[in-house]
């Protein structure tokens, strides 16, 4: 089967495609695309104009959370629990991580210092349902095996990796579970090859171009 995966060096979905094609040992090339000015040829196998796209047989598939389903029934070994149920529950905490991603832009994205922490308080109170809900002795949202939920979350996590390397305070002091799980993904082989070498240094220059009150105060942090 040949897999191509449509990508963005920054695109957090794009991150999830491809931690769950690494987890599945699958052998699959990668095709970068500027969404700022997108080619017609993306625009002609993307309907919503976003990344990811996986290329499958020249075939192509959209919407992050619908190819990483896609993988899990093609490709072994699967992901995701064998209970109905238990199933059922992950995809619903997929769908929440999605809403922790939207959280986090209208963070990087807040115009003022109140909206910023209104956004940053957001956050926080999302993470501690997430606490309440992990495992109390094992690294994964699942227990001792990865799953398409942690695929999720990984990129997430990625993000307040950056935050706090440019001076934001650390979100999780006070989610000792939370903490457990950041660690074991970012060591994770899948997790850290999903983005570039350059993915900090991308990511600082997207921050600062937001013209918002985070972007501001790096740009402080970093005497400019």
């Amino acid at each position: 089967m040949h897999l191509t995966l449509i990508s963005h060096h920054l695109c957090p979905y794009v991150q999830r495609a491809a931690i769950v094609l690494a987890e599945k040992n699958a052998v699959v090339s990668r095709r970068y695309v500027d969404l700022a000015d997108k080619p017609d040829w993306f625009l002609a196998i993307s309907p919503l104009g976003k990344t990811p796209v996986l290329l499958v047989q020249d075939h192509p598939l959209f919407e992050s959370a619908v190819i990483c389903e896609y993988l899990d029934e093609a490709v072994p070994p699967r992901l995701h629990p064998q209970d109905t149920l238990q199933r059922a529950r992950h995809r619903a905490w997929m769908e929440f991580g999605s809403t922790v991603l939207n959280t986090i832009a209208g963070f990087y994205n807040a115009p003022d210092a109140a909206t910023l922490q209104a956004r940053r308080d957001e956050l926080q109170s999302k993470f501690m349902q997430l606490e309440k809900v992990l495992p109390t002795t094992r690294p994964y949202f699942g227990g001792e095996r990865f799953c398409i939920v942690d695929a999720v979350f990984a990129p997430v996590f990625r993000y307040f990796d950056v935050f706090e390397q440019l001076g934001e305070p650390d979100l999780f002091t006070a989610m000792p579970r939370v903490r457990v799980w950041r660690a074991a993904l970012a060591q994770r082989q899948s997790v850290r090859q999903a983005v570039g070498i350059d993915y900090r240094e991308r990511l600082t220059q997207f921050l600062l171009e937001r013209g918002s009150e985070l972007s501001r105060r790096i740009a402080a942090r970093r005497g400019r």
